[in-house]
């Protein structure tokens, strides 16, 4: 994994960095592995797309991938899919900044999770359920104030990253994002949040839990959220950063994957990505693909989240937009 990460951060560490040249990397991943395979036809099989959206402060490309299952969805079968997602303003803020930021390391985690998974199915290693990998490259994003350090913004909204990225497929979605710039949680390393889904801020998945201390071979460490966190950008209440957002626009439950560190780090700083770091959530994302597409990790219980829903009625009020510019 450290490889590919390695691979994806020389790619997005240039002002040219855009979505098909990190697309045309992870085709030439998929082709290499199955030509020393002696699999003709893997390529075929996979979605690789790349979208330009523009906004009010720039564009951006969405590079998404689907990696098809043995037994998934995409064939016609019954495994989940999972979605990994890198949350992120953007790679780099050019010209006022110059090399990768730290924001950017959700993106690398994710694109670096799409290549091994990629070398893995060209090999013939096809996991039972569907992984579908979305994030957005852009070099040259804007920044702006946050407390207590300093964000990056994006070119687009955060509408626009949910509609780009969220597929209906998702069955389930881990979120990737670095998450430095704040005084909750300080260890560097990975920290997973509580599950969320249509509202509910639910207990933290004890299978996750043992895949991150398994993955990380240290205790695991967990992301506190609050409500305002799992409300919509643009509503005009603090929120700790994007990690959460994928769960305003879907029913699937959603967990946070953060990258953190000891003090607060602006996501607009350079030299400050640990690759190791980002190489260890490429590796969870990579696991959690696994064991949640053969049915062996759960995100959340189901019978708990009917439990509360008819105890308490539906919370999914706090997903709506209403009220919230695309911030």
């Amino acid at each position: 994994m450290l490889k590919h990460v390695l691979d994806v951060i020389d790619l997005l560490d240039r002002p040219q960095a855009d979505g098909q040249l990190l697309a045309d990397h992870l085709r030439g991943v998929l082709q290499r592995a199955a030509q020393e395979a002696g699999r003709d036809d893997a390529a075929g099989q996979v979605g690789i797309t790349v979208t330009r959206v523009e906004g009010a402060k720039g564009g951006t490309d969405f590079v998404k991938v689907t990696v098809p299952g043995s037994a998934g969805a995409t064939g016609g079968g019954s495994a989940p899919t999972l979605g990994i997602l890198g949350r992120l303003g953007g790679v780099g803020a050019r010209p006022e900044r110059i090399g990768v930021v730290s924001d950017a390391d959700g993106a690398v985690a994710a694109l670096a999770a799409a290549a091994k998974l990629l070398d893995m199915y060209g090999r013939g290693d096809v996991l039972p359920g569907d992984v579908i990998i979305s994030t957005h490259v852009c070099p040259d994003a804007p920044t702006r104030p946050h407390d207590p350090v300093p964000f990056m913004d994006s070119p687009v909204s955060i509408l626009d990253c949910n509609r780009e990225e969220i597929d209906p497929a998702m069955d389930a979605v881990v979120s990737i994002d670095t998450t430095k710039g704040n005084r909750l949680l300080n260890h560097r390393g990975l920290a997973l949040s509580p599950t969320v889904k249509e509202g509910w801020i639910l207990r933290v998945s004890d299978d996750l839990l043992g895949l991150l201390e398994t993955v990380t071979g240290e205790d695991a460490h967990v992301l506190p959220i609050t409500t305002q966190d799992i409300t919509p950008y643009g509503n005009g209440v603090h929120h700790i950063n994007s990690i959460m957002q994928p769960c305003v626009a879907t029913s699937a439950p959603v967990v946070g994957l953060a990258l953190t560190t000891g003090p607060a780090v602006a996501g607009c700083a350079t030299g400050a990505s640990h690759e190791t770091d980002i190489a260890a959530a490429g590796r969870f994302a990579v696991e959690a693909a696994k064991e949640y597409g053969r049915g062996v990790v759960r995100f959340h219980d189901p019978d708990e989240f009917a439990r509360l829903v008819d105890l308490y009625g539906p919370m999914t009020r706090l997903q709506s937009t209403e009220g919230a510019v695309e911030d």
